[in-house]
């Protein structure tokens, strides 16, 4: 017997299932499999539906469901993520190979398999390579626009057999919707009606009896619609087609094309697949947790991901990914541990075996239909309407994203995910910049706060005092250095700059040099940097970079107080005695032998005239 508690930590890491394993018992063995049976109900419909959207035949999208689920599930790291064929994945899959091979026949299918196969092994290397954080990168109004785009697309990819039209083969988003309205005479009558009779009955079941899976009422009112008017009519007068009988089987070995033709066709999309599949299952795994109060770790689950896909390719399954609705539904049911998902699989496999015929009698239409009532549902309409509302740049990424996915589906989540991040790159490189001044209320606070400055407040008039908020890098060095120019430009006797530096992330090297050359200028200009409050980080590429000894040792404090009370003796005295304004406690506080401030101020300032006076005489 292996004592699982002394398993070394690179075991626990090449078999993650070990974790997990020993919190089995009677009890959550019977709630995993109430929760895997459930699972496996609702995963029929869905998985023929997906394999029906990425131009496959309906027993593969069957097959994407099992032993990719089991292996994701053993090799991830979320107890409730459910693996298998979702909608968007399985629209990048058609839009990608149908350019290349007729749809269900066996070269698509090949095509597919190594497409699979590549996905996987992308994301196995970035699992292995420990990039999961990448995937936080991918901001969620991406996500939104590009599922609603995918979602637009499945619709029209449907409607060729929700209303019995003849369509181009590969044709894009407009030339579907130009050929279907110069076509509308052509629209059989008998197949939209299957079709509307599934469309409604999917409507209201899943509004009134929620209780049971929408899908399958749908399927059987269309499949009992379409029944009954090839018993009346006949097959050849109705037009109404059906799926045909699934292969009634375990899942297939295959083996992909590893051609260099193969793999130049599909590496792109591969791509593609990869970071958006990723993308669903992190998020996915991450919203399931927040429930479930559980640590997800994303390069785990990128390389269960990975080899989920990588054995799909072998067991005639096409690209997979975290399912929302499966995940959630595991997670409602009770499931404890991860073993529920891989058991869904084997209940999906015992179903398959029993109903597989019952797809004969599946209308081509009602298929449609079903597939017009996900592509609804997976339209974010609240969030959409919150982003059009509140977001002005997330409005713009919204709909870059949404109508790139409409002209090029493989594209256009790159094409918003280039836009979101250089909106947060401009962001990033305007860094928040207020002038502070001591807040007047607490004057001789010894913890007196520095509050952002109003147009009436009084500042200094030797030195500004301005807080960074953000990172001083090369996107930002321009910015931060205007707005440091800025003050003494528009006074000239503001000689000094003191920056508060706590709300600064960090440096670079473009930003350490630019602050060594700002300090070198105030010094020609007779006055000084000085920075307050800088992050251990920051201080440390000060010193890697060879600047903190431009900057100078003495010039950095830790606290505003230690800062104001070396600054202070520094200022021009002269300047001081005229100020009316003296905004700092140091402008009150008495010297040690009790001579008011201002009176030692103005005796040093008319000792310094005098001075100058002398030296003129002795000059002249």
């Amino acid at each position: 017997m292996i004592d699982l508690k002394a398993c070394p930590l690179w075991l626990y890491r090449l078999l993650p299932f070990l974790r997990w394993w020993p919190n089995v018992t009677a009890h959550t063995f019977k709630a995993d499999s109430i929760a895997a049976l459930t699972g496996a109900l609702i995963v029929l419909p869905q998985a023929v539906a997906f394999a029906t959207i990425a131009g496959l035949p309906p027993e593969y999208g069957l097959y994407a469901a099992m032993v990719p689920a089991v292996v994701a599930a053993l090799w991830g790291s979320s107890w409730h993520l459910v693996s298998g064929p979702t909608t968007a994945i399985s629209i990048v899959v058609f839009a990608a190979i149908s350019p290349l091979a007729e749809p269900g026949s066996p070269q698509f299918v090949t095509l597919v398999l190594t497409l699979t196969f590549l996905a996987g092994a992308i994301q196995l290397a970035m699992g292995l390579a420990r990039l999961g954080g990448l995937v936080n990168f991918i901001s969620h109004t991406v996500i939104i626009g590009f599922t609603a785009g995918a979602a637009i697309l499945i619709a029209a990819s449907q409607i060729k057999n929700f209303f019995g039209l003849e369509m181009p083969r590969g044709a894009h988003f407009h030339e579907v919707l130009i050929h279907f309205g110069s076509h509308l005479a052509d629209i059989q009558p008998w197949v939209a009606t299957v079709g509307v009779v599934t469309l409604l009955a999917g409507i209201l079941a899943r509004r009134y009896l929620p209780k049971l899976p929408y899908m399958i009422v749908a399927m059987v009112a269309g499949s009992v619609a379409a029944a009954v008017l090839n018993a009346r009519l006949g097959q050849e007068a109705t037009g109404v087609l059906t799926v045909g009988a699934l292969a009634a089987s375990f899942p297939p070995l295959s083996m992909p094309d590893f051609s260099l033709t193969a793999i130049k066709q599909t590496i792109f999309p591969a791509t593609i697949i990869a970071v958006l599949a990723l993308t669903e299952a992190v998020a996915i795994a991450r919203s399931v947790a927040t429930r479930s109060d559980q640590r997800i770790d994303s390069n785990q689950e990128f390389v269960g991901q990975g080899l989920s896909n990588i054995a799909g390719s072998f067991f005639s399954g096409y690209a997979s990914s975290g399912s929302f609705n499966r995940s959630g539904v595991n997670y409602a049911s009770g499931a404890k541990t991860p073993l529920a998902a891989a058991m869904s699989a084997l209940f999906l496999l015992l179903i398959v075996l029993l109903v597989a015929p019952l797809a004969a009698y599946l209308p081509v239409p009602s298929m449609a239909a079903i597939l017009f009532i996900v592509a609804w549902s997976l339209i974010d309409f609240h969030h959409i309407g919150e982003i059009i509302k509140r977001h002005k740049r997330e409005r713009i990424v919204l709909a870059l994203t949404f109508a790139g996915t409409l002209v090029d589906l493989e594209k256009g989540i790159f094409l918003g995910i280039l836009v979101a991040l250089l909106f947060y790159l401009y962001r990033t490189s305007q860094p928040s910049i207020r002038e502070l001044v001591p807040d007047p209320a607490e004057l001789g606070n010894p913890r007196r706060k520095f509050v952002a400055k109003t147009p009436e407040a009084a500042t200094c008039p030797q030195m500004a005092i301005l807080r960074v908020e953000g990172s001083i890098f090369f996107g930002a060095v321009e910015h931060v250095q205007r707005h440091f120019r800025n003050v003494d430009e528009a006074d000239p006797d503001r000689k000094n700059l003191l920056i508060t530096a706590r709300a600064i992330g960090f440096i670079d090297l473009a930003g350490a040099e630019m602050l060594a050359k700002e300090a070198n200028r105030r010094r020609k200009l007779g006055g000084n940097l000085y920075l307050v409050g800088v992050q251990p980080d920051s201080c440390e590429m000060l010193r890697r970079s060879g600047q903190v000894d431009t900057v100078g040792e003495d010039q950095i404090f830790r606290h505003k107080g230690e800062a104001l009370q070396t600054i202070y003796p520094r200022l021009d005295n002269e300047l001081c005695c005229r100020c009316t304004a003296r905004i700092f406690d140091e402008c009150h506080v008495a010297l040690p032998d009790g001579t008011p401030r201002a009176i030692a101020d103005q005796r040093e300032a008319d000792a310094a005239l005098a001075r100058r006076q002398t030296q003129g005489a002795t000059a002249s």
